[in-house]
């Protein structure tokens, strides 16, 4: 199939109010969900569409960034490009000026994410393949020349990701039977912290009648009676059997982190989320010893690779939520990915593409490289704002057949 070459990039500040109460947690009291879109557009009747999401105003300063980096794409044929995209990307997070408003965090990395994936994308539909299935059909060099693994040579090295992805190839085929069954989903959407008891007794009955068994609940309250009552609530409508998290969402200081996570103890989470300040690796680090056999998750917050390095070193989490709109997109979360295969830990992943591009990506971590199904959070708030938004049936994400990473959305179809 025929390369093409990307011709000139637009940058979409797309902003979606949400309904009243969605959304919402113990620090994100009224959010906006914002993309940030970056658009590669090329010689062909092909464009690839990145993403990487904010809460509002700051949305802007993401766009602004993107449109300083990603004019060097200018140019460049979408193969020739991604044939070392490895070093592109860390070209472009090493940029001279912005890299000082990091290193590697915040606005610039957004940005970086952005434009990432709208390169996966882009590469996809210019092979006529889903992201997923390209993943898989690039050879152990070609995927490895696409990641950036500056700053982990002491944990993994380029001969390290490429042994490390040759060891599962034979058995793959024996993980295959995962895109016909498709993926399991949990259901963030139904204990957002501004949901009444009613509203969040409703949702999650609703949820069950649509075969889902695993469910997420906002905690962090200023009212920490309010946390446990609900906490106690939900447990009783999801039953024994019933799959629970409880987020915090960077709430709670140390000391109330472990007192909290002890309280809710009771009603057996899978895992606490965000429970302290995410750069707090040694806070998680005591945490997770102070409160086992109870696990913690993170990743919402953890802006790379190597602050993911260092809670895996320091044994500060159990459940890897990388998400490649807060990572520097699909590459940066692909490195992640080896990284917590080392440490033998899950990736369970954030969504803050709203399972779009990642629906692609936990095909790739189980087939590729042998991790574990867990599940895929599932937000659908979104849902109609996607041309072709993640079909989720009984609880299951469905495999996505459409070439590209799922990333177009109406908004900007609309806008250009």
């Amino acid at each position: 199939m025929p390369t093409c070459t990307i011709q000139s990039v637009q940058v979409v500040d797309a902003r979606f109010p949400l309904p009243p109460g969605a959304g919402s947690d113990a620090v994100h009291t009224d959010p906006v969900y914002a993309m940030a879109l970056t658009y590669l557009k090329t010689d062909r009747d092909l464009t690839g569409v990145g993403l990487a999401l904010t809460l509002g105003d700051g949305n802007r300063l993401v766009c602004e960034a993107i449109k300083i980096l990603a004019q060097r794409l200018d140019g460049w044929s979408i193969d020739a490009l991604m044939a070392g995209l490895g070093r592109v990307m860390n070209e472009l997070a090493n940029d001279p000026a912005l890299r000082w408003l990091g290193p590697h965090k915040g606005v610039v990395h957004l940005a970086l994410a952005s434009i990432n994936n709208a390169c996966w994308d882009l590469w996809a539909k210019a092979q006529g393949v889903p992201l997923w299935k390209l993943l898989l059909d690039l050879s152990d060099e070609e995927l490895v020349a696409t990641l950036d693994l500056s700053y982990l040579e002491d944990e993994i090295t380029v001969a390290d990701a490429i042994r490390m992805l040759r060891e599962e190839r034979p058995k793959r085929a024996d993980r295959e039977p995962v895109v016909k069954s498709g993926y399991p989903g949990y259901d963030t959407s139904v204990g957002w912290m501004a949901y009444d008891d009613s509203r969040v007794r409703e949702l999650t009955l609703r949820a069950i009648d649509c075969g889902f068994r695993a469910f997420k609940l906002k905690v962090g309250s200023s009212d920490e009676e309010r946390d446990v009552r609900r906490a106690a609530m939900l447990r009783k409508i999801a039953g024994d059997q019933g799959i629970l998290m409880f987020d915090a969402n960077q709430r709670w200081n140390p000391p109330d982190a472990l007192r909290m996570c002890k309280a809710l103890a009771a009603f057996h989470p899978h895992w606490i989320e965000e429970p302290t300040h995410p750069d707090d690796i040694h806070a998680h680090s005591e945490l997770a010893r102070a409160i086992a056999p109870d696990r913690i998750a993170a990743g919402e917050h953890v802006p790379n690779r190597v602050m993911f390095k260092n809670f895996l070193l320091y044994s500060g989490v159990h459940f890897v939520q990388a998400d490649c709109t807060r990572l520097a997109g699909v590459s940066e979360f692909v490195a992640v990915s080896l990284l917590a295969k080392k440490h033998g830990l899950p990736i369970v992943p954030h969504v803050g593409d709203m399972g779009q591009i990642h629906q692609h990506l936990v095909l790739f971590n189980h087939i590729a490289l042998n991790h574990e199904i867990v599940f895929l959070e599932h937000i659908p708030h979104l849902r109609s704002h996607f041309l072709f938004p993640a079909e989720v049936a009984g609880g299951v994400y469905r495999t996505p057949q459409q070439p590209g990473a799922s990333t177009d959305m109406r908004y900007a179809a609309d806008a250009h």
